[in-house]
């Protein structure tokens, strides 16, 4: 599919489908642009406005037929809202139902002509960019039909059109354009990831997909295998590893920029290919079992972040950390009441051996902190209390730090995924004190998302630190807005501006 910005004004384009955003307050009397726009399409738009008693609000959606010997062969009416009001998210989603809609049309060239409001022409282009290729992805790679197979969808041709009431600045729009590719590339990533099996993702294809990032200009890659973790004392990820017949990869990815970096950051992500429970072992209703392959959705929105990084290529510093390994049954499995040494030297009693992500965690974390980096994030589909405290769509955010944590709100907001701050309440980790070792993993099914965000804590020493519990909004059952059903590709949006930020 190819995304180009056009000089085309609405009322001179021609092609399959036109895309018109409206605000509410346009649709009684069209005035303007749409005025000239409504007599060259011998009324349609009006009669498209009506027919639908289109009311122009946020996901409000009409399509009409113009007929084949019209300049237009079909216009698709895009709700917007409030005129005084235009977050970027709502041209993101609008631009994402018009792409849709072009699809379920047949249409194969599209081109988009939407408002600017107050927001700048590149973020604007940016957001509408990703919006239509995230909502026109389908990951086709197991399906055996090779009809289901193209994953070129229709339309062929996006053309994103002078905005309506704002800037004709091509150069900022091809800007945003390529911004949005960019990032819509990483996050298809992200969501190829953890949407693919644990008999195709494995420690030793992340590894592999780690190696194919840092052959990009700008990058260094560091993987630690099972004797190195050692030698580093990381025995609470190795705890976790051992069972697996597949060897664990600790994965350290670096990109510097070229000249002195503004800042220096670092990103963890949590890298559990498949979590079977261990001994304490995911059964019977509601286990979810078969959806453990997405226990590296972290892991996956590290690598969707950088995969955008490579092909950026900011002023930034970023270190790109996860310590991939299964949690599995066999022989060699930790038990619960084993006694695990984390790499800064503190005990961890293994309460429950499916609390397993915040061990691998702990020792990334603390390898993290000796980088000498200005701030750490983390991302992990942490816990099942998370979820059953804000839903499926968003995310958890805990921080030591008020500044990194307004900076990564503005980035979510802007990016359009959802974060709500939730509190590092210090008592709650009496709830994990152990009468043999310095912690358990586990602190009961009240708090337990904040009881595991406090266990992570204890990793990190003095550089300021956030945790996304993501559990909830890596995965969609149904197709919503950008996402199709499946991997969402969720966190990676956020980290890219937060990064660039």
């Amino acid at each position: 599919m190819e995304f180009r910005a056009s000089v085309s004004s609405p009322i001179e384009w021609t092609g399959a489908g036109l895309a018109i955003g409206l605000f509410e307050s346009e649709l009684e009397t069209l005035a303007g642009d749409l005025a000239a726009l409504n007599d060259r399409l011998g009324g349609a738009l009006r009669e498209a406005i009506d027919e639908a008693e289109f009311k122009g609000k946020p996901g409000n959606t009409a399509t009409l037929r113009v007929g084949s010997s019209t300049p237009v062969r079909k216009l698709i009416l895009i709700g917007l809202g409030n005129s005084e009001d235009l977050p970027l998210d709502r041209l993101r989603q609008g631009a994402a139902a018009a792409a849709k809609a072009a699809r379920a049309q047949k249409c194969d060239r599209l081109a988009i002509a939407f408002p600017l409001a107050n927001q700048e022409a590149a973020a604007a282009a940016q957001a509408i960019t990703e919006g239509v290729h995230l909502s026109l992805y389908r990951d086709r790679r197991f399906k055996s039909d090779s009809e289901e197979n193209g994953k070129t969808p229709k339309p062929e041709t996006i053309e994103l059109l002078p905005f309506r009431n704002g800037t004709t600045d091509s150069a900022a729009i091809a800007q945003g354009i390529d911004r949005g590719e960019k990032i819509a590339a990483g996050t298809i990533l992200a969501r190829e990831l953890v949407a693919a099996p644990a008999n195709v993702v494995t420690p030793i294809t992340m590894a592999e997909t780690a190696q194919a990032i840092a052959a990009n200009p700008g990058w260094e890659l560091t993987i630690l295998e099972k004797e190195d973790c050692e030698k580093l004392g990381m025995g609470s990820f190795l705890g976790v590893a051992q069972a697996s017949d597949l060897p664990p990869k600790f994965i350290h990815l670096v990109y510097k920029p070229q000249g002195t970096p503004r800042k220096k950051l670092a990103i963890v992500g949590k890298g559990l290919t498949f979590d079977s429970g261990g001994l304490n072992i995911k059964a019977g209703v509601g286990s979810s079992i078969e959806m453990m392959k997405t226990d590296m959705g972290g892991a996956g929105a590290t690598f969707g972040a950088a995969q955008a990084i490579a092909l950026l290529q900011p002023d930034v510093e970023v270190h790109f950390i996860s310590a991939v390994t299964e949690n599995m049954i066999s022989g060699r499995a930790m038990h619960p009441g084993d006694i695990l040494t984390a790499s800064n030297g503190k005990t961890i009693e293994v309460g429950n051996t499916d609390a397993e992500g915040r061990l691998t965690l702990a020792d990334a974390l603390v390898y993290a902190d000796k980088l000498g980096v200005e701030a750490i994030v983390d991302l992990a589909t942490l816990t099942g209390a998370c979820v059953v405290a804000l839903g499926d769509e968003i995310a958890g955010l805990w921080a030591t730090d008020e500044t990194l944590a307004n900076g990564l709100k503005a980035a979510a907001a802007k990016a359009g995924e959802k974060l709500w701050q939730m509190p590092l309440e210090e008592p709650y980790f009496d709830k994990m004190k152990s009468v043999v070792a310095d912690m358990k993993n586990i602190g009961g099914r009240a708090g337990g998302s904040i009881t595991a965000a406090l266990f992570l804590k204890q990793f990190v020493k003095d550089t300021p630190w956030a945790h996304l519990d993501v559990a909830g909004p890596v995965w969609s059952d149904k197709d919503s807005g950008l996402n199709p059903a499946g991997a969402t590709g969720y966190g990676v949006r956020t980290l890219v501006e937060w990064i660039l930020a």
